[in-house]
């Protein structure tokens, strides 16, 4: 496989500070052309929306280029992409909306393998209808997320089902499309977090089965900016909470306030260095008249497989080492990894690295309930260790050679 990595880097401004930035899953450096696009946008003239003035028409055009990237990102439509300040933001704006027509005895299925922010906003809008949520498990051995649970987990009163496609805290990646056709098949809604999935793996949100998929452009080179797409049909038949005057259009009417014409400018960015990927790494250019999707699929693709070889070190390098004890996961997962160092918590484990410019996280990363259901939460969690594109056979050594050298 082509894939000059140096190249790849040298689009990334931050990574020249050196630090080994072995922390993607928490949020990755920001691309160079996404930068001087924030930056750019910054320095024109740019009002508020508005046709009547061509600062206000730039504006427009920002945001409905933004609303494009992402379609083509994970296979959606532009009119059913909506933005927000984050994952969880949004997902709190399509659960309450949702629950409005939620009544006592429904059910929401939530899973405790999930970031908290796809199990809270559920858990809460239940409680506030009198909805019964019901918990799917994962395998504490293999740490999958069996599917098969979900027959008996999903019945006739099921408002939605909501399950990530990538674990931030080990990268299992469950069969989202399973679990989506059982739910379907009881009349149920799956609303997707696709936040650590985005930026590792080809995203198509119809073949996923997902009715409403979240995800942050800040895991995929971007700025601090959110969207979750669905169906523009799926959202005209909902009624968020909003200000009189504000747009009654979709998707306009889930976005409040004035949006930050910057940073959707950054985001559009973010998607055009993922679709340049291979090229970038020493590839061929994409052949002309290819699309932007179909060229945003090869380099997801091709990142993958390099990520992929990473992951193979890293896990291989893990294992050699007698006082490390990683979290299990399937074969079937994105780059990252947890562990814990025998004689050390995690917070002081992630702080030696630190001081050596190595980048990882330790916590509980808001994976509440997974790190609840291994009883490793009052004790600190875990250390996460998470791969990127631009990361180096160099960093993944340097952090198994900073592992060993703490002892």
């Amino acid at each position: 496989m082509t894939y000059d990595v140096a190249r790849v880097r040298a689009t990334y401004p931050a990574l020249a500070e050196g630090f080994a930035h072995l922390d993607g899953a928490a949020g990755t450096q920001a691309a160079g052309p996404v930068v001087d696009a924030v930056a750019g946008t910054l320095r024109r003239a740019v009002s508020n929306r508005s046709p009547a003035f061509e600062p206000g028409r730039r504006a427009g055009e920002i945001v409905a280029a933004a609303r494009a990237a992402v379609a083509d990102l994970v296979g959606g439509e532009p009119g059913g992409v909506v933005f927000g300040p984050s994952a969880t933001a949004l997902t709190y704006v399509v659960a309450r909306t949702l629950a409005q027509s939620w009544r006592p005895g429904d059910e929401v299925v939530v899973s405790r393998l999930d970031h908290d922010a796809n199990v809270r906003p559920w858990v809460q809008a239940a409680e506030a209808a009198g909805a019964i949520v019901r918990w799917a498990e994962f395998d504490p051995d293999s740490g999958d997320l069996p599917a098969k649970q979900y027959a008996e987990l999903v019945g006739p009163r099921t408002r939605v089902v909501a399950v990530t496609a990538a674990s931030n805290v080990t990268g299992a990646m469950p069969q989202v499309r399973e679990i989506a056709d059982l739910a379907h098949a009881a009349g149920a809604l799956v609303h997707v977090d696709g936040v650590h999935a985005t930026a590792h793996v080809p995203t198509d949100v119809r073949r996923l089965g997902a009715d409403f998929y979240v995800t942050s452009a800040y895991k995929w080179s971007g700025p601090h900016l959110a969207a979750v797409i669905a169906e523009p049909a799926r959202w005209e038949g909902l009624r968020p909470a909003k200000l009189i005057p504000s747009s009654d259009a979709v998707p306009e009417r889930f976005e409040s306030g004035t949006p930050s014409f910057e940073l959707l400018a950054g985001v559009t960015a973010a998607v055009e260095h993922l679709a340049a990927l291979p090229e970038l790494a020493g590839g061929a250019p994409a052949a002309a008249g290819t699309t932007r999707r179909d060229r945003v699929v090869a380099g997801l693709t091709v990142a993958a497989a390099y990520e992929a070889e990473l992951l193979e070190r890293l896990l291989a390098g893990l294992a050699a080492d007698p006082a490390v004890t990683v979290q299990p996961a399937p074969a079937q997962r994105c780059p990252t990894v947890s562990f814990r160092v025998r004689g050390e918590s995690p917070a002081e484990t992630a702080g030696r690295l630190g001081e050596q410019g190595i980048c990882v996280f330790s916590g509980d990363y808001y994976a509440y309930e997974y790190f609840t259901a291994t009883g490793l939460r009052d004790s600190g969690g875990a250390v996460r260790a998470s791969i990127y594109h631009y990361n180096t056979v160099g960093e993944v050594d340097r952090l198994l050679a900073a592992l060993e050298a703490g002892r």
